[in-house]
């Protein structure tokens, strides 16, 4: 499942719905609720073992976060790249 996450703050009870194997991308707003010093990054870390999150290359530029604020290991992508997770994943969730 692809889950697109546009909320912020984002609230503990969407992370706990994600499950293994899940796709999430972090989008507008969101991105400044995925900081490595954020209240989240120790639940983000912990979904990194087996997850894929990722969050948009214009988001983050648009709100003057540097690649190294965010939680390691989320993927920056652009927008092909949302667009080849949401072709490749029949199921969207979107959290706003």
């Amino acid at each position: 499942m692809l889950h697109l996450v546009f909320q912020s703050p984002i609230e503990t009870a969407v992370l706990e719905r994600i499950e293994a194997g899940d796709v999430v991308v972090f989008l507008e707003n969101a991105v400044l609720r995925i900081l490595r010093n954020g209240l989240l990054s120790a639940s983000l870390t912990q979904l990194l073992g087996t997850n894929r999150l990722c969050v948009l290359s214009e988001d983050v530029a648009v709100r003057g976060i540097a690649a190294d604020e965010l939680v390691e290991g989320i993927d920056i992508i652009d927008y092909a790249g949302l667009v080849e997770l949401a072709v490749n994943n029949h199921v969207i969730q979107s959290w706003s």
